[in-house]
């Protein structure tokens, strides 16, 4: 007789049946041969549980697109932080490099592309702006060194002049230098023999153009002041600079300066065709004038013997140098701003420092005083007196000319009324009383030049281009000044100054701190006591906060006096400090 069994006697516990159901986990690279082996169809997977163990796991470090919540958006994957490999790298024939990792710059090299002063320390200010500084800092040396590894490309070279055996370079004439130039360089000097008409003046524009387009150019002539296309058509005439004597263009601010012989100091802004500034000199007739390439500033020459520094923002001159005992007759500053050279009345030709306190650096007495100077490129001095032009060379290209010896000499058929260096040639310009004379001199302009900077062999197209962007990029008058550098720091007195002022007209300080208010809390901890007692803890936390930065700010006490070993106490001791 059969006998049905009693439920739950023959079933095996829970425990023992999990441990008999359990396997071992496959990975999703076993998936194929567990498979194939164990001879199962391809199908769906039998339960859920099955399903779980069967599926690939996703390795962790695997970054895939997220789903974006706005429909249409593309998801692009992030990229992976590329782990920086401390081994020295291998070639692929196993053999370990021995200079691994990118060349070291020299110190100079990148000092001379850099544009900010480590030896000013970063303010005191809050941890997130120093952060951003810290890191605009990182990025301004990064930049100056990839600028200093882009020398290496430059393929031109600055020339140079050399004698032979300790022979004297001011006598070497300029026929012996065409013989031994090449063909291209030697066709650069001439000779314009224009004595009908005279003397003449020349002056060279940084890319060929004269004003902000090579289509336009200025000329004052003997009442006004006419602008002309290149075709000699006249197109404007201003009026209101009449009796102009010197003209210059500052092409980065679009202004025009004439000085005349009012002794008016006027500002044409080309790109409105408005003046900006007219500013009396108060110093009689202005014939002396040239500009700073860095700064933008005009120096004026008067026949006191000081040299004015003049900017449109401001009525007064900036600064007043007393240069010469007797009238200045010339002046010329070169192309980084630091030095100035003059030459007046007394026959002395001086080089000025413009960094300080505009003291001067060297000085030469001339046998006829020089009437016109001008410097290269390369920081070469040229300077003109009656019909003969000397040249100085300084020790290199950050190093003012030196005056003992000079590097060049050449005389013309008549007296110099202008010279010029021409931009990226190494070439001086001269107009005299005869005509027109290009003079060779090697190694005074750059050899290379920027082509997003001064292009001189840029299309119409790209010239039309330049133009927009600096017209977009123009800097205001207002901002021209000594220390340009100074633009990018906040003027604290000025800054003082209109906080006291307007404390005063509205009576009370808007920015100060409004005094701590607590909040109302719920179940009855906002009584009149612990709101006053916590009150009290922030006074009491603020006013320790001003006694340490008090304490900080102090100088450092003074050490106090060793006493004497066998010195009594005394009662008096605790008055002694």
């Amino acid at each position: 007789m059969e006998t049905a069994s009693k439920p739950g006697r023959d079933v095996q516990p829970k425990k023992a049946r999990l441990q008999t159901k359990k396997k071992k986990p496959r990975r999703y690279w076993e998936k194929e041969a567990t498979l194939t082996a164990a001879g199962a169809s391809p199908g769906p997977p039998r339960n859920k549980k099955r399903n779980r163990e069967l599926r690939p796991q996703r390795p962790k470090n695997i970054n895939l697109p997220k789903k974006s919540r706005i429909p249409g958006k593309p998801q692009f994957p992030k990229k992976p932080r590329e782990q920086r490999n401390l081994e020295p790298q291998r070639n692929l024939s196993g053999a370990q490099d021995p200079f691994p990792g990118p060349a070291p710059i020299p110190e100079e090299v990148a000092r001379k592309f850099r544009r900010i002063d480590k030896s000013k320390k970063l303010p005191h200010s809050k941890s997130k702006t120093r952060s951003r500084l810290e890191v605009a800092e990182a990025e301004e040396e990064e930049i100056s060194i990839k600028a200093a590894r882009s020398e290496l490309l430059l393929a031109e070279e600055p020339g140079f002049l050399e004698g032979e055996d300790g022979e004297d370079t001011a006598k070497i004439r300029q026929a012996e230098i065409v013989e031994a130039v090449d063909i291209a360089s030697a066709a650069k000097h001439f000779d314009l023999n224009l004595r009908q008409f005279g003397p003449y003046r020349l002056n060279y524009s940084p890319v060929g153009r004269f004003l902000h387009s090579e289509a336009l150019f200025a000329v004052a002539q003997n009442r006004w002041l006419h602008i002309y296309d290149n075709q000699g058509i006249e197109l404007h005439c201003i009026r209101r600079c009449d009796r102009v004597t010197r003209l210059e263009f500052l092409p980065f601010h679009f202004l025009l300066a004439t000085a005349s012989e009012t002794g008016f100091l006027t500002y044409l802004d080309v790109s409105v065709g408005k003046i900006v500034a007219a500013l009396n000199a108060r110093a009689g007739r202005l014939d002396v004038m040239t500009k700073n390439p860095y700064n933008a500033v005009i120096h004026l020459g008067h026949s006191n013997g000081t040299v004015s520094l003049w900017s449109p923002a401001m009525k007064e001159p900036l600064a007043k140098i007393l240069c010469h005992r007797g009238g200045v007759r010339a002046v010329a500053v070169d192309s980084t701003g630091t030095y100035m050279a003059t030459s007046g009345l007394d026959h002395q030709l001086k080089i000025f420092d413009l960094r300080g306190m505009f003291q001067p650096l060297s000085a030469r007495t001339l046998p006829q005083g020089a009437g016109h100077l001008a410097f290269s490129q390369r920081g070469l001095l040229a300077a003109g007196m009656s019909d003969v032009v000397n040249i100085w060379m300084g020790q290199g290209m950050a190093s003012p000319p030196s005056l003992e010896q000079p590097y060049l000499t050449h005389r013309l058929s008549g007296h110099v009324h202008g010279l010029h260096f021409c931009p990226f040639e190494d070439v001086l310009g001269l107009g005299h009383s005869g005509g027109i004379t290009s003079m060779l001199v090697p190694g005074a302009a750059e050899p290379n030049f920027d082509g997003l900077e001064n292009n001189p062999y840029r299309s119409q197209k790209q010239r039309q281009e330049w133009e927009v962007k600096a017209l977009l990029e123009k800097v205001p008058a207002e901002l021209i000044c000594l220390d340009p550098r100074a633009l990018a720091e906040v003027d604290v007195i000025s800054l003082e100054q209109e906080k006291k002022e307007r404390i005063e007209r509205l009576g009370y300080d808007p920015e100060a701190k409004a005094p701590f208010q607590p909040k109302p809390k719920q179940k009855g901890r906002s009584s009149t006591a612990s709101l006053v007692k916590r009150r009290r803890k922030v006074m009491d936390k603020e006013h320790r906060d001003k006694v340490r930065q008090s304490l900080e700010q102090q100088p450092q006490k003074q050490e106090k006096k060793a006493k004497p070993l066998k010195a009594r106490p005394s009662a008096l001791d605790r008055f002694v400090r």
